[in-house]
């Protein structure tokens, strides 16, 4: 395994910035971190090298844009052999209204996240799915009401061991 280089709290704090707003300068940065903005970029640059950094991207309010619904969906496959999982997960990337897929632990295999337009727009993908024979046994829907949290970034500081800081 490939070691990733070591982080100080001015490389978590540039990260945890950049969390909360990753269209603000390169200046502002640097003074909310206390740095120079030349070295401030340096390491910014090291952290998107390293792949600490994987994208930056424009948070969009949907419900200003238009109506949508947000579903998430428990999904339990026919087999548990690597070539089942293979198959499952190479398909269901081909969904852009999948937001999200995680293979879990417990009563089922995957939990997807699914943003459509509607419930019969969703409904239509699910059965899209189920056509294309890629070893769903079976599916269980929640219906998003209210999202309550809906956050963009994590609390660094209380994932990484406190070495790492």
């Amino acid at each position: 395994m490939k070691e990733r280089p070591k982080l100080d709290r001015i490389d978590i704090n540039i990260l945890a910035q950049l969390q909360q707003n990753s269209d603000m300068t390169n200046v502002t940065l640097a003074e909310a971190v206390g740095l120079s903005p030349s070295p401030c970029l340096q390491r910014v640059k090291r952290l998107e090298k390293a792949g600490y950094i994987q994208s930056y991207a424009a948070r969009i309010n949907l419900a200003k844009l238009s109506d949508h619904v947000v579903v998430f969906t428990e999904v339990t496959l026919n087999g548990h052999r690597r070539d089942d999982f293979i198959k499952f997960e190479a398909e269901i990337r081909r969904y852009e209204s999948i937001q999200e897929c995680h293979l879990v632990s417990g009563g089922y295999d995957y939990l997807l996240k699914f943003v459509a337009r509607n419930i019969a727009h969703y409904q239509e993908i699910v059965e899209d799915i189920l056509e294309r024979n890629i070893g769903v046994k079976k599916y269980f829907s929640y219906v998003v009401i209210k999202s309550l949290i809906n956050k963009d970034s994590v609390p660094l500081k209380s994932i990484l061991p406190d070495d790492d800081l």
